[in-house]
């Protein structure tokens, strides 16, 4: 197969998004996709901020194209729209790319994708500013051996046939995670919970008492409690450092904002032997208590599973803008985090937000001082017990992800050198 070694430049147009200003996004019809809705290999556009503002036609995105950030923690990470919607544009430190007739776009997607060109991105980044950033005159730099065209195409289908089953384990577990905050509220919200007789509680005459701390009806067996007497430990984050020395030598990998929905391929970071107490446990909750956007409330959570320790080298901290709660009760965990999620996911958090220096912080102490359900043991370990088989299978289809990803890279330069040849049924559909 002949190879053809190109820039970058000479074969895509790469186009910086639009500089909205701030007092644009106060709602509207057109949605603005910035560095947080990339969350790769995907753009996620539903806590996008939203304008009336219409800039010029070639900062809009359409279905099927790419997305990258060009600054930030997340710098050169890549984000595919996959919506059909018409009225997405690209912001600031974010760029997308043009194609010319020498690429294919999904082939494309691949080499940016590749570690050759994300390890280029790394080691060519700016420094000197305040945020660490990456131009397109330094991207159009990149070379790359590019096949002929009709080549292109077809490695793209023997590609995207791993990338159907990588969506595939996607969607499970995106049914999984359904699954779980649906027992939460059945449970929960409901009071549908199992009784002594394994019928739902509420639904088969369980007996419900006004309760006038939090105005509504509770059964009657039940009582309240503070948020936080389910809180055992509360401990600050700790980002560590970008290269080991002398009395910081606990290598970790670090739970970011940028990482609280994804839990995978964490930054790594190096930690005081003293901070030691800050290693993560399975189990405990990551919350984000600095960041959000005016759509976003901070407060996000993350679930800190057995997996996610596993694919991330075994020893996790977060960063200064998180904390984590470790339970008094290992098995309130599953029913805490959802909870949390459950106030989130109905915007209370947006009440509990101060402001110092134009960022968002969460009241965390404000918040757990509000009483809540105190649910008997006995149901919270029921629970702990079906949602830790439910991350059980979730975990396990994130490792498989990870594998068919690394497989995916590494066949990329093997298929074009005519290293591998692979069977009929791999290259088509």
């Amino acid at each position: 197969m002949k190879l053809t070694k190109y820039k970058l430049g000479e074969i895509v147009e790469i186009i910086p998004g639009y500089a909205f200003k701030s007092s644009y996004f106060s709602g509207g019809k057109n949605v603005v996709v910035k560095i947080k809705d990339i969350v790769p290999p995907n753009i996620n556009i539903a806590n996008a901020d939203r304008t009336d503002y219409s800039p010029e036609e070639k900062y809009r995105i359409k279905k099927g194209d790419y997305v990258m950030a060009m600054t930030g923690a997340t710098i050169g990470k890549i984000g595919k729209l996959t919506t059909h919607e018409n009225n997405i544009f690209i912001n600031q430190r974010t760029c997308k790319f043009v194609v010319n007739s020498l690429c294919d776009k999904d082939f494309l997607y691949y080499v940016l994708n590749h570690r050759s060109f994300q390890n280029f991105v790394q080691n060519n980044i700016d420094s000197k500013l305040a945020q660490p950033n990456i131009g397109h005159p330094t991207l159009y730099k990149f070379e790359y051996q590019y096949p002929p065209i009709s080549e292109q195409k077809k490695i793209v289908s023997i590609l995207s046939n791993i990338d159907r089953k990588i969506d595939l384990d996607r969607q499970i577990n995106d049914n999984l995670e359904k699954m779980a905050k649906q027992l939460y509220d059945y449970w929960f919200v409901q009071f549908d919970f199992p009784d002594e007789n394994g019928r739902p509680y509420k639904s088969s005459g369980g007996e419900m008492v006004w309760n006038d701390d939090l105005h509504m009806d509770i059964p009657i067996n039940w009582d309240t409690c503070l948020l936080s007497d389910y809180i055992g430990n509360n401990n600050t984050g700790d980002w560590g450092y970008d290269e080991p020395a002398e009395c910081r030598e606990q290598k970790v990998r670090c739970i970011r904002g940028a990482d609280i929905i994804k839990l995978n391929d964490l930054p790594i970071r190096y930690i005081k032997n003293s901070n030691a107490s800050k290693l993560l446990s399975a189990w405990d909750i990551v919350i984000e208590v600095s960041g959000g956007s005016p759509t976003q409330a901070t407060g996000r959570s993350a679930f800190i599973t057995p997996g996610v320790l596993k694919r991330n080298g075994g020893k996790l901290t977060c960063s200064n803008f998180c904390h984590a709660f470790s339970m008094k009760n290992r098995t309130n965990s599953a029913y805490f985090y959802f909870m949390w999620r459950k106030f989130y996911d109905d915007n209370n958090m947006f009440n509990y937000e101060g402001k110092t220096s134009g960022i968002k912080n969460f009241m965390t102490e404000t918040f757990l001082a509000n009483k809540w359900l105190n649910v008997p043991k006995n149901l919270t370990a029921q629970f702990f017990e079906r949602i830790k088989i439910l991350y059980e299978q979730i975990d396990n289809n994130i490792e498989e992800i990870n594998t068919l990803t690394k497989q995916r890279e590494e066949l990329l330069p093997l298929l074009m050198n005519g290293q591998v040849s692979l069977n009929y049924h791999l290259s088509n559909d």
